[in-house]
C-alpha cells in the first residue's frame, strides 16, 4: 500500500480488503457511506440507517460521525480489536473492547468512498494546562476519575518518586493515581507499576489499584497497563484547568 489509497464507490469486497490491510499496518481509515450501528456493553444503543463518516485510527479507536455535531455519535476507545467482513450483501466492521467487554458493529449497505492513509505525526501535544491543574481538579472533584473515590493526599513520597494522588476507593482499596497532561507512554505505565508494587509491599495485604490518567495513551502503554493489572482513565487537562479557574473565581467572588 502506498502513502494513501482512495477508492470511490468501491465494491464491498474491495472495501473489506483495503480496510483489513490498513488495520494490519496501523494506517488511518476514513469511510463514508450508508450504515447503521449497534453497540453492546455497559449499556446498549441502536442507530438506524444514515449516511455517515467512520474513522478508524491506528490505535484501534473508532469514531462514527453524523453530518452535524463535533462529537461522534458512537465510538470505541484505543486498544479495541477490529475486523471488516462481508455479511450477505452488506459490509460489517466489528470493534471489540475486551476489558470491560464492549462491542460496536457498523453495518454498511453502501460505501461511497474509502480513504486509507499512512500518516506520520510524532509531534508532542502541548496544552496550556499543567499536571498541577489536573491534580487540584482531581483532589477537589475525584469523580473525574471514578465515582466513590476519596483522595487522601497529593505528592505522597515513595522510594521511586512522588505519587500524584493517593486515594481510597469505595471498596476500601488503596488507589495510586498517576497524572499526565500529554499522551501517556509506556514509561508512564511502568512508572505507575513501580509505585503500585512499592505500596503493595507496605499495604499489609490490602488491595492496591493503579490508575493512569491522561488525555490519551499509546498502544504500548495500554498493553503494559493491562499486563500489570493497571487501569487507564481519559481526562482532558484543559477541563481541569477550567475547573480550577472556576473554583478560584468563586472564592474570589465570595470575598
Amino acid at each position: 500500500m502506498h502513502k494513501y489509497k482512495l477508492l470511490l464507490n468501491p465494491s464491498l469486497d474491495e472495501t473489506v480488503h483495503v480496510v483489513n490491510e490498513a488495520l494490519k499496518k496501523g494506517f488511518l481509515s476514513l469511510l463514508v457511506g450508508l450504515c447503521r450501528v449497534n453497540y453492546k456493553g455497559r449499556a446498549s444503543s441502536v442507530l438506524g440507517w444514515g449516511e455517515r463518516l467512520v474513522i478508524i485510527k491506528r490505535d484501534g479507536s473508532v469514531l462514527v460521525h453524523r453530518t452535524w455535531d463535533f462529537q461522534p455519535v458512537n465510538w470505541q476507545p484505543p486498544g479495541s480489536v477490529l475486523q471488516a467482513s462481508t455479511r450477505g450483501r452488506n459490509l460489517t466492521i466489528r470493534s471489540v473492547r475486551l476489558k470491560p467487554r464492549e462491542s460496536l458493529e457498523i453495518e454498511f449497505e453502501k460505501v461511497f468512498s474509502v480513504l486509507v492513509m499512512d500518516l506520520v505525526d510524532e509531534a508532542e501535544f502541548t496544552m496550556y494546562a499543567s499536571e498541577k491543574d489536573m491534580q487540584k481538579a482531581v483532589m477537589a472533584n475525584p469523580e473525574l476519575v471514578e465515582e466513590g473515590l476519596r483522595p487522601l493526599v497529593k505528592e505522597k513520597e515513595v522510594e521511586h518518586g512522588f505519587i500524584d494522588v493517593y486515594a481510597v476507593d469505595r471498596e476500601g482499596n488503596i488507589v495510586i493515581i498517576e497524572l499526565k497532561r500529554r499522551i501517556a507512554t509506556s514509561d508512564d505505565a511502568l512508572q505507575l507499576s513501580s509505585y503500585v508494587e512499592e505500596v503493595k509491599k507496605r499495604s499489609g495485604g490490602r488491595g492496591v489499584r493503579g490508575i493512569l490518567v491522561a488525555p490519551s495513551a499509546s498502544k504500548k502503554a495500554l498493553f503494559l497497563l493491562e499486563k500489570h493489572g493497571l487501569e487507564f482513565r481519559t481526562l482532558n487537562p484543559q477541563k481541569c484547568a477550567e475547573l480550577v479557574e472556576s473554583s478560584s473565581k468563586r472564592i474570589t467572588d465570595f470575598f
